[in-house]
């Protein structure tokens, strides 16, 4: 199902990345539906296990994995990219529900990944 809502969107959106989207979308699956400790109705609680997507340019896959999981209604993927709208081109974790971090420009988001890790051990 998380393949179809990817299409969806980029088709909707007349833009993105279908093929980075769609390579990511088994292990994105597997990820947020079997491995990771989050839920949707505690978006923010501080025991949750964090996400960050490298290649933010395969947003597409996160968000239709968000959708698919309930933060947010899956008729917004058709939103993507449109002026106004929370999905856009790279996720942004103030605009987007569930997105722990702002991605886009590549390997930034190791050091930002490390740093996130240490203030969580703090708190």
């Amino acid at each position: 199902m998380l393949e179809y809502g990817i299409i969806e969107s980029t088709y909707n959106g007349k833009s993105g990345h279908p093929g980075g989207s769609l390579s990511a979308a088994d292990i994105i699956t597997v990820l947020f539906f079997n491995q990771m400790n989050i839920d949707p109705k505690q978006p923010n609680s501080p025991k949750r296990d964090r996400f960050v997507l490298s290649k933010g340019h395969v947003a597409p896959a996160l968000y239709s994995v968000l959708a698919e999981r309930g933060y947010f209604d899956k008729e917004e993927l058709k939103t993507l990219r449109h002026i106004g709208s929370n999905l856009q081109g790279h996720p942004d974790m103030n605009k987007t529900i569930g997105i722990d971090m702002s991605t886009g420009s590549l390997r930034t988001r190791f050091i930002m990944c490390k740093w996130n890790c240490h203030g969580v051990k703090i708190k």
